[in-house]
Formats: C-alpha cells, structure tokens, sequence
C-alpha cells in the first residue's frame, strides 16, 4: 500500500506528536487481539478521520476475532478495510466490518468463508457442549456478515449450505457481487500536515 505525505511550505520543521495509526492484522490470536485494539485506541488520539485495517491473513481463533470485532464497534471514527493478499476465515468475517464504501479488495486477492470450526477432544459431554458452542458462534458470524453486507440474516449461510459446507473461495469480483467489497483496489493513503488560520 502506497502512501504521500504532504507539508505545507509554512513549516519548516516537523514533529507529530502522534504518528497516525495503520492496522495490520496477519493473525487472530491473544496476542494479536490486544495489540489490535491498542492501536485501534492510539488511532482516536492521531487526529485522523479514518482507521485504515489492512488484512492479510489465513484466518485463527474465533474468540479473538470477537475482540477485535468489539474494538471496532466502538471506534469513534470510520474504520475502512483493505485486503491485501487474502482474507480467510476470520479475516473474511473482520473484512465486513469495515464502514459502507470503505472496503476495499486488491483485484488479485483471495477471500474465502467457512463455517467455525472445533477442534475439541474428550469426553462425549465435552464434545457435545463444544458443539454447541461452535454452532452458536457460526449463526452469530454468518448473521453479522449478512448484516454488514446489507443482506438477510442467513444470506451467506445458505450459500455455505447449498456449497456442502466445504471452503469457499471467493476472488476480488464475486466478493464484490456480493456485497462484501466496495472497491476493487488497494487505495493509497494521504496524509496533509498543514497550518490554518481562523477567527473566533
């Protein structure tokens, strides 16, 4: 992803206090989470209008995507997402959550959806209960998606459905088709440093 920086030529040195904040998520996991929503917090202290979350990613744990799902609905400013590469499995489903006209697909990335999955092991009851659990989470995931997306609640459980619940691979035109992109490209950040003058 590209990037300017532009000064106006009335200063002469520069020095932010803050440097504006650019998400990377790569994995979903713990440690992942809380480094995200650290900097999804620094983001609202940078004076920017827009988080740009750039996605990169095979996916992870389902409970950490929830976190950083949690840190987004609580931004204060627009958040705009941005594949780069591939969005898998969590990544996909974190993809959506970018603002309406703000998520953004390189046309040569890959997105894929599929259901949550378990990998418990024990005793029967165990297995039962994480069954459970892992079917609750997939309706909660497919309903936000279809949410984010402008569609019915069980618009892309129905798809994964009718697919025989296998991976589905998505490129940058059919994730478009269906309303989980807006644009297809990556877009190049500006950043303007500059000084006004107001009256009261």
């Amino acid at each position: 992803m590209k990037w300017t920086t532009k000064i106006s030529p009335l200063i002469k040195e520069i020095e932010l206090r803050k440097n504006p904040v650019i998400v990377r998520v790569n994995k979903f996991d713990e440690e992942s989470a809380k480094k995200f929503s650290l900097e999804m917090a620094q983001a609202h202290n940078t004076g920017q209008k827009v988080i740009p979350v750039v996605i990169d990613s095979y996916g992870g744990q389902v409970y950490s995507l929830m976190a950083m799902i949690s840190a987004i609905k609580h931004a204060e400013i627009p958040v705009a997402t941005i594949i780069e590469g591939k969005a898998m499995s969590c990544g996909a489903i974190l993809f959506t959550f970018g603002e309406d006209g703000k998520r953004f697909m390189d046309p040569n990335a890959t997105l894929m959806i599929h259901d949550v999955s378990s990998m418990e092991y024990g005793k029967v009851e165990e297995i039962k209960a994480s069954a459970e659990e892992t079917d609750r989470l997939n309706k909660i995931v497919y309903k936000m998606m279809a949410e984010n997306c402008g569609k019915k609640d069980d618009y892309f459980l129905k798809l994964v459905h009718k697919k025989g619940h296998a991976d589905w691979f998505l490129d940058a035109e059919e994730a478009k088709k269906h309303g989980l992109a807006n644009q297809l490209r990556v877009p190049k950040i500006n950043i303007d440093i500059s000084v006004d003058i107001d009256f009261e």
